[in-house]
């Protein structure tokens, strides 16, 4: 059964930012795209375990902070190496200025 997760405020990411979000034990980033849209990935790079929001955001890319690993945040796509495992990217919805993320 999916659930909708009540993560922030939309104020709360800056545009072509990231923020991390914690919810049941799991880590997600979710980000704020140029053209105002919200996307959610697993938290942690899938090359090493380092937490994503700590990293740059630019052009629809995050570029992980450890080695510069760089995954599309709006597909998951891994973009080169060292990284060539994608993320797993979530369902978001903005509802009364309050971004959700959908999790099974």
């Amino acid at each position: 059964m999916s659930t909708w997760i009540d993560v922030c405020n939309r104020e709360e990411i800056d545009e072509e930012d990231v923020i991390r979000f914690d919810h049941d034990g799991k880590s997600f980033a979710i980000y704020r795209s140029p053209e105002d849209s919200f996307h959610a990935t697993d938290g942690h790079c899938t090359h090493e375990h380092v937490h994503l929001a700590d990293g740059l955001v630019m052009d629809d890319i995050i570029e992980c902070p450890k080695h510069n690993g760089r995954f599309n945040y709006k597909t998951g796509e891994a973009k080169g190496a060292p990284v060539c495992v994608n993320l797993r990217t979530y369902p978001v919805k903005v509802e009364g200025g309050r971004v959700f993320i959908q999790v099974a």
